[in-house]
């Protein structure tokens, strides 16, 4: 049983408790990175270029602590989740979902990994859109980053490919015969416009594939921006207040 964290918010409750494990500064992200798969602390730190060292290695082992990572015994230096660490996973999605209303263009130094480009395309997958289509695997190079997406009925595996991804497991599963392929080349803003639903299918970079495919995608992967609070909104907030 992992022992309370030092600085507790003093509070009897679910929320507090689960920021006292995973509420410090980078915490989620790391989470975030493990949910894709197991990883060395070297590809860690590359899939987190601003963290500092020292930080990194002081998540890792309160995450280990806490009892949502664990080490990879089979990996020199890796590191993996824990089953409570994987059941992170929905809030990681509706996080990522949330935050989608806040992202706006990208700030100069931002980058777009794959890691945060799989997690992206796992919050904003409708099974529902995706039970009657047929199998069809997606490949998305956005800037630096690419992903392969297979959707299958309605479920969905994302790993990253392309130079520097990790190895991925063997499935236990045979792999589907894909009926349709689309391959597609895209800026993060780009991205972004695409899972909102701004972008359209016509406006789309297709490396390999048609505009069918692209539609289908339009309709499988999808997240809703929320716009922050009008002015009505605020003003109301305020007058409350």
């Amino acid at each position: 049983m992992a022992t309370r964290a030092a600085r507790g918010f003093g509070q009897y409750g679910g929320v507090a408790r689960a920021l006292e494990r995973v509420g410090e500064r980078w915490a989620l992200l790391i989470v975030r990175d493990l949910l894709v798969g197991p990883r060395r602390y070297g590809d860690l730190k590359a899939g987190l270029p601003r963290i500092p060292t020292n930080i990194l290695a002081d998540r890792l082992k309160e995450l280990q602590e806490a009892g949502v990572v664990r080490r990879v015994p089979t990996v020199r230096g890796g590191y993996e989740l824990t089953a409570l660490g994987r059941e992170l996973e929905p809030v990681v999605a509706a996080l990522e979902r949330w935050g989608w209303s806040l992202l706006g263009e990208p700030a100069e130094g931002e980058q777009l990994t794959r890691e945060a480009l799989a997690t992206a395309l796992r919050a904003a997958f409708r099974a529902d859109a995706a039970a009657g289509a047929p199998p069809t695997e997606y490949v998305l190079h956005v800037a630096e980053a690419s992903v392969a997406a297979v959707v299958v009925g309605g479920t969905l595996d994302v790993v990253p490919i392309g130079p520097g991804a990790l190895p991925q497991p063997a499935r236990s599963a045979p792999e589907a015969a894909f009926e349709a392929s689309l391959e597609v080349a895209l800026e993060p803003a780009e991205f972004a416009d695409l899972l909102a639903g701004h972008l359209e299918a016509a406006s789309v970079r297709i490396l390999a594939g048609d505009l069918e495919s692209v539609e289908r995608f339009r309709r499988t992967f999808r997240i809703e921006p929320v716009g922050p609070p009008d002015a009505a909104d605020a003003g109301a907030a305020v007058s409350v207040a």
